[in-house]
């Protein structure tokens, strides 16, 4: 049950809670290997900046997840959030065939949910949604503990991918 009157802290999920550092290799073929990197991603280790700040942001608002992965993985994503002892919380996720930028899928649905609820803070990894969100107007936590690959920051940006 939520509690409609608490802030949202937003969460984003690859470099931020979880660290995709074991299956960033799939990117770095040609062609990338886009099944095998989400197929991977259960195995992803908690990043443990990430999960800290979640726990601790939940004490004071709802914990909500917005995801560039897509929504074909949606039930290992819920599964992982468990296992890692997240809260609960609506989550976020890429249409299967939806390759905009990161920054502007995630700038849409924050702008959405921003009508009727405060957003407290957005906590992503990618500068380009960090920019996008700052100008907007909304508070950002730059998720900088976790090692990234070119080819991710790739994927984010020009195959809007994760």
């Amino acid at each position: 049950m939520t509690d409609d009157s608490r802030p949202l802290a937003v969460f984003d999920l690859d470099n931020t809670l979880a660290d995709t550092a074991h299956r960033q290799r799939f990117l770095e073929r040609r062609p990338k290997d886009w099944a095998a990197f989400f197929a991977a991603a259960p195995d992803d280790p908690p990043l443990e900046r990430g999960v800290a700040l979640a726990l601790e942001s939940a004490r004071e608002c709802e914990v909500v997840y917005l995801t560039g992965r897509p929504e074909r993985c949606r039930e290992d994503t819920v599964a992982w959030l468990a296992a890692q002892g997240l809260p609960e919380g609506r989550i976020w996720m890429r249409r299967n065939d939806d390759r905009r930028p990161a920054r502007r899928t995630k700038l849409e649905i924050l702008r959405r949910i921003s009508g009727s609820r405060e957003v407290r803070m957005l906590v992503d990894d990618d500068e380009l949604v960090c920019d996008e969100a700052e100008r907007a107007g909304f508070e950002v936590v730059r998720a900088r503990w976790a090692s990234t690959s070119a080819a991710l920051k790739e994927a984010q940006e020009r195959e809007g991918r994760t």
